[in-house]
């Protein structure tokens, strides 16, 4: 077993590497998504995202991706879940066409 940057743990499995799936912290969720309720943030740590999919979520959120009118086919768990979650706040809405 080693650590990853964001402190995780790497576990090897049948000579594959993964990611040990430790839940988000408000920290992380702020410093990805910025400022949020704690209500938001609590939902968003409850859908047990990772930070990765928070990252695509947040992209998603913010109209990075070239894709965004297949978000709602291609996305599914919780990309998807954190995706409406971070939809429902202010920030993001006012992006809404």
């Amino acid at each position: 077993m080693g650590r990853i940057s964001d402190g995780r743990t790497m576990v090897q499995t049948d000579g594959e590497i993964t990611r040990d799936k430790a839940p988000l912290t408000a920290e992380q969720i702020i410093d990805i998504a910025g400022p949020l309720a704690d209500d938001r943030i609590m939902a968003i740590i409850a859908t047990g995202a990772t930070v990765e999919e928070l990252e695509e979520a947040a992209a998603w959120a913010d109209g990075e991706s070239d894709v965004m009118a297949d978000l709602r086919v291609r996305a599914t768990g919780p990309v998807a879940a954190v995706y409406d979650i971070l939809r429902a706040e202010e920030k993001y809405a006012e992006d809404r066409d």
